[in-house]
């Protein structure tokens, strides 16, 4: 099943066809290595991409990210009954469109219909992948996986990689299990502000989170406690130029929309990017992914300039 899982939109790449060439081969080369415990995780190949900020990818062997797939598919199912409902980076039934309604529907709650002022606490980890902590990580994951061989193999992926300068620190983005892994590790965080501190308007995806209230105080004491167990539990640190405390009425920007009390709009740099892709690639597929876009938000004026109009109310 995780072969077959793996296979999705892959199966024409060079190391995939390779691998496939002996798969039985490698496949029970594989299993006997993990039955013995002499499975030892291989290297990484590094390129860099923007999406739209640069990002260093870090990419596994074949054989690596079969073993990805399997762990994923072992620990998800447990993993994702633990996290708060208002997590919604890389869970099923989850994402980006849901946290985005979600945010919407919180904002009339608390706006009491766009009546009351309402004001959100919009927060950033700074450099979150790289400032992972392994021994955290391994921790956190050590008080739910009672099974020491599946612990055993979580420890190798989790110690094949880390944070250039940094021994012990580190996720590459690259791989399935670090999308896991980092939700474990910030569901400590989760727990702390739905259980410990009661917050009820919290929102989180990956490391962009949000508070929403009718007080502003209330938000900016918020800041310490947030800081304090971030660094103190986690030993992670907010980006100091991505917090913020402002009105819905003067425009909140979360997950590539721009809020307001009664719609949203792109952000400006994802227009730009938009109408750039759109000038050199007018393929079906991507046409309808920005027709996809476009239908979250209010955005008829932006579809005519961007030549999709027609295509948006046909």
């Amino acid at each position: 099943m995780s072969w077959k899982e793996f296979l999705r939109g892959k199966r024409k790449r060079k190391d995939v066809c390779t691998f496939s060439l002996s798969f039985q081969d490698n496949l029970f080369a594989l299993h006997r290595e993990l039955a013995g415990k002499t499975y030892r995780h291989g290297g990484y190949s590094a390129f860099k991409i923007n999406d739209p900020k640069p990002r260093d990818i870090h990419k596994a062997t074949v054989r690596d990210r079969l073993v990805h797939h399997a762990l994923h598919r072992m620990l998800y199912p447990y993993f994702d009954r633990k996290f708060i409902f208002d997590s919604y980076s890389c869970r099923i039934r989850k994402g980006t469109h849901k946290a985005l309604n979600s945010f919407r529907s919180i904002i009339l709650d608390i706006s009491r219909n766009n009546t009351k002022t309402v004001w959100v606490l919009k927060c950033d980890v700074r450099k979150f992948f790289a400032s992972i902590d392994h021994q955290i990580l391994k921790n956190v994951l050590g008080a739910h996986v009672l099974d020491t061989d599946t612990l055993w193999l979580v420890g190798q992926v989790i110690d094949s990689f880390h944070t250039e300068g940094r021994c012990g620190v580190g996720l590459p983005l690259g791989n399935l299990t670090s999308q896991l892994f980092v939700n474990v590790y910030m569901n400590e965080f989760d727990q702390f502000m739905k259980r410990a501190l009661k917050t009820k308007t919290y929102i989180r995806y990956a490391d962009d989170f949000l508070f929403v209230s009718n007080d502003k105080k209330y938000l900016e004491s918020l800041v310490f406690e947030i800081e304090h167990f971030l660094n103190n539990t986690l030993r992670l640190t907010l980006h100091p130029d991505k917090v913020s405390i402002h009105t819905v009425s003067s425009g909140i920007d979360f997950l590539g929309w721009v809020h307001f009390p009664h719609h949203r709009v792109l952000r400006t740099s994802t227009k730009r990017r938009m109408f750039k892709k759109l000038r050199h690639n007018q393929k079906p597929e991507t046409v309808a992914s920005y027709l996809g876009l476009l239908s979250h938000g209010s955005t008829r004026k932006l579809a005519e300039r961007s030549g999709l109009a027609s295509k948006f109310w046909a």
